[in-house]
């Protein structure tokens, strides 16, 4: 056994021994309603079912799930009518009543400890955009409402997702150049006004971004204005190519 297969297997032991201690002082709860469940980041098996994931197919492009089965590589109308500047965006689940609960308590209530599952989550719902990924770079807030609310959880599901696949995180990579409203109540057209040249790649940066596959990381994809804004810095700044992962996307009936 070489020196660090024996250090593996005692951080190993010693992570699981904290996780046992963990659980005895404060038990396991569901992410959701707060039910003891059997392991932490789980949730119970109400919770559960009134979550509908995302599985192919999908759009090859932006991911919107198909209610049919298709053949090989397809996009949906929209993006083969106007192709977003991401190449790639892929999500864990629909944006429903189900989820709303769960996205915004770890988006407004403090809980945090919900990005650890979801980076496991996220790192099976992309992992073909992960496969090539060079970096991983969070959606930033602007630093007033950064102060307000104390955390990015885009910037926490980064690192989540950077410790599952073991690609490199930069959580400072974009930063927001004006304040902008949130997007909540705008439509499509008035969320990409709102975020229009909002965006750009911090200074310094672009040697760490130049040539480089990233993968931008959000909470929910709506209509895609703020993910297509934050691609369109990121190229412009030198990056090779845009793909997005979020928690949850928007699925519009048709």
């Amino acid at each position: 056994m070489t020196p660090g297969t024996l250090a593996h297997r005692v951080a190993d032991r010693v992570a699981r021994a904290a996780a046992l201690a963990l659980d005895t002082l404060l038990p396991p709860r569901c992410l959701v309603c707060g039910t003891v469940v059997e392991r932490q980041g789980g949730l119970c098996a109400g919770c559960w079912r009134r979550l509908t994931f995302i599985a192919p197919p999908y759009c090859a492009c932006c991911g919107l799930p198909f209610a049919y089965r298709v053949e090989g590589t397809v996009l949906c109308a929209g993006c083969m009518a106007d192709p977003p500047p991401f190449g790639r965006a892929r999500s864990v689940m629909v944006y429903d009543d189900g989820s709303r609960p769960l996205v915004l308590a770890f988006k407004h209530a403090d809980r945090t400890h919900a990005a650890r599952p979801f980076g496991a989550w996220l790192a099976r719902a992309g992992a073909d955009v992960l496969a090539d990924a060079g970096l991983l770079a969070p959606v930033p807030l602007h630093r007033w409402r950064l102060l307000m609310r104390r955390y990015n959880q885009s910037a926490l599901l980064a690192q989540a997702v950077g410790r599952e696949c073991g690609v490199p995180v930069i959580p400072d990579l974009l930063v927001r150049r004006r304040r902008t409203r949130t997007q909540g109540g705008l439509d499509g057209p008035g969320r990409r006004r709102n975020v229009a040249g909002a965006f750009a790649v911090r200074a310094g940066a672009k040697t760490d971004l130049a040539g480089r596959r990233v993968v931008l990381v959000d909470d929910v994809l709506t209509t895609g204005a703020t993910a297509a804004e934050c691609a369109r810095a990121l190229l412009a700044g030198g990056a090779a190519a845009v793909d997005l992962l979020t928690i949850a996307r928007v699925v519009k009936a048709v």
